[in-house]
């Protein structure tokens, strides 16, 4: 058995109306994962289960999630294994926890795309790729930055963002 963070890249199904964490961790329970856990109301789910990939687990809770809620949704999923050295390769751990972010991606971020990236940066600000995820210090309040909006699935691939400060949170919950 080996413990698993599934992260969703939305939870919104309509203007109106959003995947509540009792729901997701039901979700979970019925596709057989044991121990379902959530952090904060932004869709990161910790669990357990049998030894399988983090790709079919991907599919599976896609799939499961679809059905359920009639949404597709992207979800990454690594191992506690992986979520651990991801959380050890943070580039920026000088920058505050709610301006760090981590574009967790499903494939590894394509260098060139990361390079177009950067005429759209502020002064202070800072990315890097580190394991095929992008790391970005906002230096300021992400919601404020240019580079916020270009740092979509259709310019980088399939992936999902989380602030520093949540990406500690769910090593604590792993641990």
């Amino acid at each position: 058995m080996s413990m698993f963070v599934a992260l969703l890249h939305s939870i919104v199904l309509t203007p109106d109306r959003r995947v509540i964490m009792e729901d997701l961790r039901a979700l979970a329970e019925e596709l057989g994962y044991r121990e379902p856990r959530t952090l904060v109301s932004t869709g990161n789910l910790v669990f357990e289960a049998d030894e399988m990939r983090p790709h079919e687990l991907e599919v599976a809770l896609e799939e499961g999630f679809e059905e359920k809620f009639g949404k597709h949704v992207d979800i990454i999923v690594r191992s506690d294994c992986t979520w651990m050295a991801l959380c050890s390769t943070n580039p920026f751990r000088d920058g505050s926890g709610d301006q760090v972010i981590v574009r967790v991606m499903r494939l590894p971020v394509d260098p060139a795309k990361v390079e177009a990236l950067k005429p759209l940066m502020a002064e202070g600000q800072r990315i890097a790729v580190v394991g095929g995820d992008l790391w970005i210090d906002f230096a300021g309040k992400p919601s404020q930055s240019k580079l916020l909006s270009a740092l979509t699935t259709k310019r980088l691939g399939v992936g999902t963002m989380r602030n520093w400060n949540t990406v500690c949170g769910l090593a604590e919950m792993i641990m």
